[in-house]
């Protein structure tokens, strides 16, 4: 069974993976680990034989590596004090089926029990699922958190990444006269 939920979680992470800068989709290992820790939840759409959608949740944010203990602490201390700080760590669904609904089943089976729990239930997503700060796929886990109970859209953080990308060694030789003239004068703002 490990090796079909496996196939599907690559399969459907695989275009994420490729488009997202971070390290959006985990390995096989990490994979196992996750879906063989007791304090996480799996919640599994089969197709005759085959898994068609997946999503696991996390319960124990002190034993994720992708959310700050101290953050949800200091914001959000009962809900941390009571363990109902809670991390979806992932929600597939296989790119070649015909979506019937797979994930609006699963959604409401995994949100009935979060919100009969009370709990805070963290999620991220990947800029190409949430081009914009409101609409996409944060606004599609809000309706179908309402589904099952009253809920609420938290939005948390943004995180941005950049890079700077060195041409080669011999650049700082080819900046023209009026860069190295800008250069100095920062330089020498920096230096008073």
């Amino acid at each position: 069974m490990k090796e079909q939920l496996w196939t599907l979680y690559s399969r459907a992470y695989l275009r994420t993976a490729e488009d997202s800068v971070t390290h959006e989709m985990l390995d096989r290992m990490e994979f196992n680990d996750q879906l063989t820790d007791p304090t996480n939840r799996a919640w599994v759409v089969w197709e005759d034989s085959m898994p068609v959608a997946m999503t696991l949740v996390a319960t124990d944010v002190k034993r994720t590596r992708w959310l700050s203990e101290q953050y949800f602490k200091r914001n959000f201390p009962e809900k941390f004090k009571a363990g109902l700080v809670h991390y979806v760590v992932w929600a597939v669904v296989d790119p070649s089926y015909v979506v019937r609904g797979a994930s609006i089943f699963m959604a409401r089976q995994a949100m009935a029990v979060e919100a009969r729990e009370g709990a805070l239930l963290v999620f991220d997503m990947p800029e190409d699922n949430q081009p914009n700060a409101v609409g996409g796929a944060a606004e599609l886990m809000r309706r179908m958190a309402r589904m099952v109970g009253e809920a609420q859209l938290l939005p948390l953080t943004v995180q941005r990444y950049y890079a700077l990308d060195f041409q080669s060694a011999h650049a700082h030789e080819a900046l023209d006269s009026h860069d190295q003239d800008v250069l100095q004068t920062v330089a020498a703002q920096q230096n008073r």
